[in-house]
């Protein structure tokens, strides 16, 4: 089973690779995760002007390139001879075993995403998710594995407020982080509702030693860092909470 929608698993997932020690979203990024040990990935996708998938977060390039503007608006091309944002093709290929968790950055782009991962026969080591539940609908035909949408996880939040649990769900895990807003979402009812629907939680994002251990403590499955090399520590399987070192 793919470790990140295995309930009783306890991964350690590098946040946009080990982006404390190289450039978030690039090849040497997860390229330094995968040395270290890392159990997956987790990244953004959009798409270029030519309609090409490739792994970043934000909507412009000015904070993490030398360039400028949204990306939407450059090709393959410009971005390869002005950055050193990968294609999604390169990761997949670059880390044929590795699972990866893939947000979808944009709802126009899905069926580019989907025949990228077909290609590459990686639909089984492959979770998908997205904030926005339209952006997952071509990944709802059996074959993917789906992360819980905004609206998927509003609906949980809810019902551990309420104690209307859904009885049952259409996705495979679930990736929120600690706290929205002030607002808490991965409460200890959260995290037992989740598991009693089969579904594993990652938390985002989570640098701090003590806090990554509390948050196993409290339940938690996936924990998605920054620094994967100062919580690999902490172990990536054993679900029992630990004391930092150091």
């Amino acid at each position: 089973m793919n470790i990140l929608v295995d309930p009783d698993a306890f991964p350690l997932v590098a946040h946009r690779g080990a982006s404390a020690e190289a450039p978030e979203n690039t090849l040497p990024a997860f390229q330094r995760a995968a040395e270290i040990g890392i159990d997956a990935f987790e990244f953004d996708v959009r798409l270029t002007a030519d309609d090409v998938v490739v792994v970043h977060h934000d909507p412009t390039l000015d904070r993490t390139t030398p360039l400028a503007g949204p990306l939407i608006a450059r090709t393959l091309g410009e971005l390869q001879r002005g950055t050193a944002i990968p294609t999604l093709d390169e990761v997949l290929g670059a880390f044929p075993a590795m699972p990866v968790l893939i947000e979808l950055k944009e709802v126009g782009g899905q069926e580019r995403v989907r025949d990228v991962i077909l290609r590459h026969a990686a639909a089984g080591r492959c979770l998908v998710a997205s904030e926005y539940h339209d952006a997952l609908e071509c990944f709802r035909d059996g074959r993917f594995l789906v992360g819980a949408s905004r609206k998927d996880i509003l609906r949980l939040m809810l019902g551990a407020a309420t104690g209307t649990r859904p009885r049952r769900v259409s996705y495979h895990a679930l990736s929120v982080p600690d706290r929205h807003h002030f607002l808490p979402v991965a409460t200890r009812r959260f995290i037992d509702d989740a598991h009693t629907l089969g579904c594993p939680v990652h938390i985002w994002t989570v640098d701090d030693p003590a806090e990554a251990s509390e948050l196993r403590a409290r339940g938690a499955n996936g924990i998605l860092t920054n620094d994967p090399a100062r919580l690999a520590r902490f172990g990536t399987r054993a679900g029992d909470s630990q004391t930092p070192q150091g």
